[in-house]
């Protein structure tokens, strides 16, 4: 089964919503299904230039206010330790991500795709890099031990062409994960409701009937599970 993932690094329910799925994936592959991922960009703030500043300077002009900022960041951070996660938005800094996409993108290539998207989760999140900078990116590549050469075109047409995709498909907050390219699920779910929707789509493709896992329904950046443009 394809899945495709529509996410931004600078997303924390990206984060969450990608920790869960990989979860569930290993679940499901478990049982014997099988699994094909591929990491698709999505900008949520594609004019933010990467200047460094606080995400929470940033937050709290976007969502009205330092104390809704602040609660909103409360909240995901809560989320997200509960799944294991560290989120440090004291460190954060906004970023331009179209060359982390990019870095995604090769790393892919070169079949370290995951790997790559989980150390730029990590970079922004956690460690207070700017992952708009190339320096910073080409410091995560080799670190990676992942050929990217950020200053000239690599990955750049394919990404531009993958972002002009999530337009058409009208994707407008991410998580997002599409799957067999026909069946969408949005937000950052739960974990056993990513893996009931794995085995449905595969009863209903034909890849294999599963059983069906029950699964609460998931949190619908908001406070549900979603960040939207």
């Amino acid at each position: 089964m394809k899945v495709e993932i529509y996410s931004d690094v600078v997303c924390p329910w990206c984060y969450i919503g990608h920790t869960r799925f990989a979860r569930a994936v290993e679940r499901y592959r478990a049982k014997g299904g099988e699994v094909e991922v591929e990491f698709r960009p999505f900008q949520l703030a594609p004019d933010v230039e990467s200047t460094g500043e606080p995400t929470l300077r940033w937050a709290a002009a976007k969502f009205g206010g330092a104390e809704r900022a602040a609660q909103m960041f409360a909240h995901v951070t809560g989320v997200a330790a509960e799944d294991g996660l560290r989120l440090d938005f004291d460190r954060s800094v906004q970023a331009n991500t179209f060359d982390a996409h990019r870095l995604i993108r090769l790393a892919g290539e070169q079949g370290k795709g995951e790997e790559a998207l989980h150390a730029l989760f990590r970079a922004h999140f956690t460690d207070g890099l700017d992952v708009g900078s190339r320096e910073v990116l080409a410091d995560l590549a080799a670190g990676l031990g992942v050929r990217a050469d950020l200053d000239g075109e690599d990955g750049t047409a394919a990404v531009k062409e993958d972002l002009a995709r999530a337009r058409a498909l009208g994707v407008g907050s991410v998580p997002l994960f599409l799957f067999e390219g026909q069946f969408a699920v949005s937000g950052a779910q739960p974990e056993d409701t990513l893996l009931a929707a794995l085995e449905e789509v595969a009863e209903r493709t034909g890849q294999g009937p599963a059983p069906r896992t029950a699964g609460a329904a998931g949190e619908a950046c908001d406070d549900d599970g979603h960040c939207a443009v």
